[in-house]
């Protein structure tokens, strides 16, 4: 139940931070609730492959390369739905911090955090 609850309240947000950022584009709740999937799945069997490879640019820059590992997850969510569109890889960028700082602070609010 947690499971259906965390998706539901990632495509509010994920619905929330397209309306009200330019170069994001989600057709509607369907679409934001795939993409909360989508992204669910890539973060799970496609982000642990990409933060090995990356290892040590990662530890280089200090964990800091995380942020280019999210937005890639996020341009590759754009590719596999078609109704949801993300203009550069710095709007990805951009759309990924906002969207884990509120998913942070959301869950914790709700008592929902891992």
């Amino acid at each position: 139940m947690k499971l259906l609850i965390r998706i539901f309240i990632t495509a509010l947000l994920v619905m929330a931070i397209a309306y009200l950022m330019k170069g994001v584009y989600v057709k509607e709740f369907t679409t934001a609730l795939t993409v909360a999937i989508v992204l669910g799945l890539l973060n799970f069997f496609v982000k642990p492959i990409l933060v090995l490879f990356t290892l040590p640019v990662t530890f280089f820059t200090l964990g800091l390369f995380m942020l280019v590992i999210n937005a890639i997850i996020i341009m590759l969510c754009d590719y596999f739905i078609d109704e949801f569109s993300v203009n550069s890889f710095w709007t990805a960028m951009l759309f990924s911090i906002i969207l884990s700082l509120s998913q942070s602070l959301v869950f914790q609010i709700t008592g929902e955090a891992k």
